[in-house]
């Protein structure tokens, strides 16, 4: 890289780094999202079974304490999947938090990318009229050359 964009590339480099570990968080947040979706479901799925067993024991007594017991440990159950909701929300809202900071953080580089292309585009232009303004004083001393050496000749 020309050493006159050494700065940029710099800053590029590190908003590519910070990208990337944003990327890496964001995917981080997204897997948990997803494991606490999964509890859920095995607390749901628990849930169901604890009362598909329940209806099938309905055929037997049973005992005022066993009920008792039975309806404390649903509302266990249910208080639990409550706060696994909560849990889920909260894991929510980090996901979403990382996901814009990654989009900050690759709209920053790409700011910094044009910022670079502008920069070395404008540098080539420059070069190009800095060598068509050599090409065409060349071409003139050719021309100041050329038309001396005539009108030489001419007055011989």
């Amino acid at each position: 890289m020309n050493n006159t964009f050494h700065g940029l590339q710099l800053a590029i480099d590190l908003a590519e780094r910070q990208r990337d570990e944003r990327a890496q968080v964001l995917a981080r947040a997204q897997r948990q999202v997803q494991m606490g979706y999964q509890q859920l479901e095995q607390l749901q799925s628990y849930a169901k079974d604890t009362d598909a067993r329940w209806v099938q024991s309905q055929h037997t007594a049973l005992s005022p304490e066993l009920l008792r017991h039975h309806y404390q440990f649903v509302d266990r159950l249910q208080h639990a999947m409550g706060m696994q909701d909560g849990v889920i929300a909260n894991l929510a809202r980090q996901e979403s938090q990382c996901r814009a900071a990654l989009m900050q953080a690759e709209m920053r580089l790409s700011g910094l990318k044009q910022v670079l292309e502008k920069r070395q585009l404008s540098l080539a232009a420059a070069e190009q009229r800095r060598e068509q303004g050599q090409m065409d004083e060349m071409a003139a001393m050719v021309h100041a050359r050329r038309r001396a050496a005539t009108h030489l000749e001419e007055t011989r």
